[in-house]
Formats: C-alpha cells, sequence, structure tokens
C-alpha cells in the first residue's frame, strides 16, 4: 500500500472512535427523546384522566338529586340510585366508586347492577368501610390523585385506563371523593401516534444530522489526505516542472539498482539539458526561462514509458531513468527522440525561441555498478555530446573522465585568476582608412595560465559564462580599458567588448558612467561593441540600454555583421555609428567573387545609412588593397597590428591598475 494511502487509513482508524462516540451520542439522543416523549405520554394522560374525572364529578353533583344525602349517610334513595345507574357508563368513565368525607367508601358502579340495591338491609352500609387516608387528605383540600395503568391486562379493565381521585363539590362545598376509572385506551393510542410521527421526524432529523457528520468526517480526511498526498508530492517533484527532484530520483535508481539484483533487469540513465538556455535567461528573463523548462518536461514525460522516471535536477538539466533496457540500441532509441523532440522550436512570449537539447547516457552494468558511478558517467556523456556540437547523442567515454578532470582544474585556476587579478587586457590596433594612421585599440581580454601558457579566449570566456563570473570580469575590462585610454592622449578611441549578461541587471548605463567618470576618459572615445545575438531576443530592453548609452555620448558597434539572421532589421532599429565586418569575410575575399560584392554591398548600405565600416582579419596586402577600394573606414588585423600589452603600444602607457580595481570581463580573441 502506498504511504499516502497507508496514512489515510491510520488517520481513519484514529478518527473511527470520534465518529462512534459521535453516533453513540446521537443514538443517546434519541433514546432520550424517547424516554422524554413517553414520560410526556404518561403526564398527558394522567392530565386527561383528571380532567375527565373532575367533569364526571361535576356532572354527579348537579345531576344527582339526593348525592349529598348518600354521601352523608351512605344510603342513596331510590331516585339518586336511578340516576347513577344512567350515569354508569358515562363517556370515557367505565366504573367509578364514591367516597365521604372521611375516606370511607360508600358505594362502587359495580353494585349498581344488583337490583336489591337501595331496599332495606340491602346496600352499603356506612362505617361499615375502613378510612382510606389519602382520600380522606384529597376531601380536605389536598391534591388529587392519579394513578395510570398501561398493559396492566386486569380482567374487565381496558389495556390503558387510569384511577382518578378527585373531590365532589357543590356550591363551593366539599360533599365527598370521587374515584373515576377513565378507559383511555383510544386516547392513548392517538397520542401514541402523535408522539411516533414526532418522533419519527426526530429520528429522521438525527440521521440527517448523522449522515451530515460522517459526509463532514469523510471530506475532513479527504482534505487531509489531499493536503499529505500534495505534500508528499512537492517533496518528491520539482515545483515548476513537475518532474522528480534529485533526491527522488537518486531513490528511483536505489531502487531500479535493486530490481536488477533480484531480476536481472538492465537499466540506463540519461542526463539531458537545453543548449543556449542561459541567453534565454540573459535576453528574455527568467519567465520566459521557466516556460521554456515547463514545455521541455512536457516534452520528455510524453516519451517516457510506464516504469520510467524524469527528473529535473536543477537549471536546464534533466535526467531520465530508462527502465527494462536490453541494450544500447534502446538507449539510442529514446535518446534521439528526445534530441529531436527538444530541437522542435518553443514560442515564449509570442515569438520562436530555439534551445535544443543534448543527451549523455549510461547502462547500468555496463558503464557503472553503483548509482553515484551511474550518474557521473551519464553525466560525462552528456559533456561530450554538447563538446560534439550540441543537440546530439553520445554514450559514455572513458576518455572523458581525464577531460572534464582538466576543464574542472581549468576552471578552478580561472577562478583563482580573477580573484587575484592575473588576467590581462592586451590592445589591437584600430587603423584608418589608409592603412597607417592609428585612431583607436580594441581591448581583448587575455589568460596567461602559469603552467600552461596562454589561453584561448574561446575557451576561458565560456568557461567565465558557465562559471558565473563574465559580469565581473566584463566590469573589469570595462574600466581597466578607459583607465589606460585616459593615458594616451589626442583622440585615440578605445573599443570594448560587451557580454549579452550585462545587459542583464540594468545596471550597464550606471556602470559605463562609473568607469567614465573615475578614469577622465570623454565618453566620444569610448567605442562598446555588441553582437548580433544579443538583439535576437529581448530586443526592447536591449535596445532601450543601447540608447541610454548611445544618449551619454558613448559610441556602439555591432560586431560580426552579416553572420546573425537580421542583420539588415537592426541597422534601421538602432543607429549604429559601426559596423564590423566579420574576420570571415575578409579572408574569402579574393576566393569567392560573391564574399566581394557582399562586402561592397555591406559597405555602401552602411554608408547610406551613415553608418562607418570597420573589417575584421586583414592578414594579407591583397586584402588590405580590396577593403579600401570598398570604401572601409577602419581596418584592423595582423598586417596592420597584433594585439600588445599596454607597455609595447607606441602611445604612452597607461598608469598601474590600483589594487582596489574590480575584477575583468568579455573579450574576443
Amino acid at each position: 500500500m502506498p504511504t499516502s494511502a497507508a496514512a489515510f487509513h491510520r488517520r481513519a482508524l484514529r478518527g473511527l472512535p470520534g465518529l462512534v462516540l459521535w453516533a453513540g451520542g446521537l443514538i443517546g439522543a434519541f433514546i432520550a427523546v424517547l424516554a422524554l416523549m413517553h414520560q410526556t405520554m404518561r403526564e398527558h394522560l394522567r392530565e386527561d384522566a383528571e380532567g375527565t374525572a373532575v367533569q364526571f364529578a361535576v356532572m354527579l353533583s348537579t345531576s344527582a338529586t339526593d348525592l349529598a344525602g348518600l354521601l352523608r349517610d351512605g344510603r342513596p334513595g331510590p331516585q339518586t340510585l336511578e340516576e347513577l345507574r344512567r350515569m354508569r357508563q358515562a363517556g370515557d368513565v367505565f366504573r367509578f366508586k364514591l367516597f365521604d368525607v372521611d375516606g370511607r367508601q360508600l358505594l362502587v358502579s359495580d353494585d349498581l347492577a344488583r337490583p336489591d340495591l337501595g331496599s332495606d338491609g340491602a346496600g352499603p352500609v356506612a362505617n361499615a368501610a375502613p378510612t382510606n387516608e389519602f382520600v380522606r387528605e384529597i376531601a380536605r383540600g389536598g391534591p388529587s390523585h392519579v394513578e395510570l395503568w398501561d398493559g396492566a391486562k386486569k380482567p374487565d379493565r381496558p389495556d390503558v385506563y387510569s384511577e382518578a381521585y378527585v373531590p365532589i363539590r357543590r356550591d363551593g362545598q366539599v360533599l365527598g371523593v370521587l374515584e373515576a376509572y377513565v378507559d383511555q385506551t383510544e386516547h392513548r393510542r392517538h397520542i401514541y401516534e402523535s408522539l411516533t410521527r414526532i418522533a419519527l421526524v426526530v429520528a429522521a432529523l438525527l440521521i440527517v444530522l448523522g449522515v451530515l457528520a460522517a459526509l463532514q468526517w469523510r471530506q475532513r480526511l479527504r482534505a487531509e489526505r489531499k493536503t499529505e498526498e500534495r505534500v508528499h508530492y512537492l517533496a518528491r517533484h520539482d515545483v515548476l516542472s513537475g518532474a522528480l527532484t534529485r533526491a527522488s530520483f537518486h531513490d528511483e535508481l536505489e531502487q531500479a539498482v535493486a530490481r536488477h539484483r533480484e531480476t536481472g533487469r538492465g537499466f540506463a540513465v540519461l542526463c539531458l539539458d537545453l543548449d543556449r538556455f542561459k541567453e534565454v535567461n540573459d535576453t528574455l528573463g527568467h519567465a520566459a526561462g521557466d516556460e521554456v523548462l515547463r514545455e521541455a518536461t512536457a516534452r520528455l514525460r510524453q516519451l517516457v514509458r510506464h516504469g520510467d522516471a524524469l527528473a529535473r535536477l536543477g537549471g536546464d538539466e534533466f535526467a531520465i531513468l530508462q527502465s527494462e533496457v536490453s541494450g544500447p540500441a534502446d538507449v539510442t532509441q529514446l535518446a534521439q527522440r528526445a534530441v529531436a523532440r527538444l530541437a522542435e522550436p518553443y514560442t515564449v512570449q509570442g515569438q520562436p525561441v530555439a534551445c535544443a537539447g543534448s543527451v549523455g547516457a549510461a547502462i547500468f552494468g555496463v558503464d557503472a555498478t553503483n548509482v553515484a558511478d551511474l550518474l557521473h558517467k551519464a553525466d560525462l556523456a552528456l559533456y561530450r555530446a554538447k563538446a560534439n556540437g550540441r543537440g546530439t547523442f553520445s554514450f559514455y567515454d572513458a576518455a572523458l573522465d581525464q577531460q572534464l578532470s582538466e576543464r574542472r582544474a581549468l576552471a578552478h585556476d580561472l577562478r583563482d585568476a580573477v580573484a587575484h587579478e592575473a588576467l590581462t587586457v592586451d590592445y589591437q590596433p584600430l587603423v584608418a582608412a589608409d592603412g597607417r594612421k592609428r585612431v583607436g585599440y580594441e581591448a581583448l581580454l587575455r589568460w596567461r595560465h602559469p603552467t600552461r601558457g596562454p589561453i584561448s579566449p574561446a575557451e576561458f570566456i565560456p568557461m567565465a559564462e558557465d562559471g558565473g563570473l563574465i559580469e565581473t570580469l566584463g566590469t573589469w575590462v570595462l574600466r581597466r580599458a578607459c583607465r589606460d585610454a585616459a593615458a594616451w592622449g589626442g583622440e585615440l578611441s578605445v573599443s570594448v567588448n560587451l557580454s549579452p549578461a550585462q545587459f542583464r541587471s540594468g545596471q550597464l548605463p550606471r556602470i559605463v558612467a562609473d568607469a567614465l567618470a573615475e578614469s577622465g576618459l570623454p565618453a566620444r572615445r569610448l567605442e562598446l561593441e555588441i553582437t548580433e545575438s544579443l538583439l535576437m531576443t529581448n530586443t526592447d530592453h536591449v535596445l532601450r540600454t543601447l540608447h541610454a548609452l548611445r544618449d551619454s555620448g558613448v559610441r556602439i558597434a555591432m560586431d560580426d555583421f552579416g553572420t546573425g539572421y537580421s542583420s539588415l532589421a537592426y541597422l534601421w532599429q538602432f543607429p549604429f555609428d559601426k559596423v564590423k565586418i566579420d574576420r570571415t569575410f575578409t579572408k574569402n575575399l579574393q576566393e569567392d567573387p560573391k564574399v566581394d560584392l557582399i562586402v561592397r554591398s555591406i559597405v555602401s548600405l552602411a554608408h547610406a545609412l551613415q553608418i562607418r565600416v570597420n573589417a575584421e582579419g586583414v592578414e594579407t596586402p591583397a586584402q588590405l588593397q580590396t577593403l579600401q577600394g570598398h570604401g572601409c573606414d577602419e581596418l584592423q588585423g595582423y598586417l596592420l597590428g597584433r594585439p600588445s600589452p599596454l607597455s609595447a603600444l607606441p602611445q604612452p602607457a597607461a598608469t598601474p591598475v590600483s589594487a582596489a580595481e574590480p575584477h575583468p570581463a568579455t573579450a574576443t580573441a
């Protein structure tokens, strides 16, 4: 039985005594109502019997002519006897007795059937019967007395009757006491039927209350069960995506290991993550990233079978436990389906977003024999898939262990280098169209590893982005470049590359203003370079930031122009000061006539929009001559000057960077 169901039954059993107590209370209340009704019925019958006896006494007092003589001397006259005989079966009184004021019985209605009653020497004689004390008390003004007989089954008696003792009065004087036997069988039946109807109504109400109480109890149990199931679900599942958490996935893997040892059933782990997901967060915001994660989870959930498990390990990292694996072919099929499904475009905030996925897999019993090792090797396989170009699938390869160790060591060294300001900034000349006059420099971040030597920016910049160092590096390079350029004098400009991550916080205009103010560099001498990929998403936010920067006097350049998807659209959406033709075009100028035509068109278009053009990667005199012929305003490349440290520049060197200055940022090769 699942844990939540077992807990539900335990709660139900704990609540059962309370429900039983409640039901017992209802039954007790019903019994009490019945007892009260029974008591009420008996009181009503007594009151009715007393009332009937009083009426009969009044009738005797008014109808029997010589009743006073009978009650005084104990001997009835003929006329009185005749009147009493007529009254013997009057109404509900089927028998009566007469007593004098001293409590002595004078007459019983049964004797009225005797023909000799009233003749000389016949009939009751005064003082013949003993004195009845409580009758005597009634005659002297005491309370009337009624005795109810219900179901007595006496001979010649009704099933239900009462014996009522009441005084007989005439002109306000008590003449004697009447004991009237009142037949109440029918009256009791009517009362019983009425009370029965009331009892049924009360019983129905109590049943309804009981049912409502039971339903409420059951509803409360269900609510508690749902709450507990929700808590249990949240404890095992990721709130955002609904997939299993890392801890829950680990439990599933342990159970899979146990099943494997019992039954020999194979299983595998597939680690997945979304390629370029960080760009979605940086450009569109975390809400858009969350939407992509939910959609990716839904797509993966459609692929897994019953018995498989899907987990979100954190960020954009997912994992699948694939059960019933008989060999690599089963894993390959699922992995390829996952890659294909994740490669489908996402629609976020009304626009398409490309965010494919990479998959790495390891098979239990083949690649690893314990959970920790299996996860580690599936993660290594994922790293291999991403290294092979992203959007691909790879099995575990033992060679990855060494590669990953080296990468982790390098990432640690990079973080240490940033902390100790061990990175440097080189400057590559920007040359005017004549190929001789230097108009400025581009700041390029460099890392010279103490044992491995120079590390390419193409290697350590992505590592800095993955490690969350890129914003710190970007600010450091910006401040360092502004400070160095302020010492050059003249109108030499400095060009600094910006990372998309620097636009995320919304603080970039302030950071640039602080760097200019601190260094004293005029804003017109600072040029900030962005890539087209930055403008592909969250365009409004980026354009607002660029306008704020340009309004401060800083110049904005588009780097790697022509390599993106929407270059022409952005040229009219934002008034760039300069576009930089990517080095790939420069390299192929003499190789392909179409490239030459494209470069000429770019220059013509930019000039028509009053935008200056820089050509990167100039390495041969032929390239220089062609670019000059096309009208490029600015040239850059090894032919014109290689990146050099500040101390090697022909301009005066800048003052040393202070120890209090914050750390490093972005750059290009």
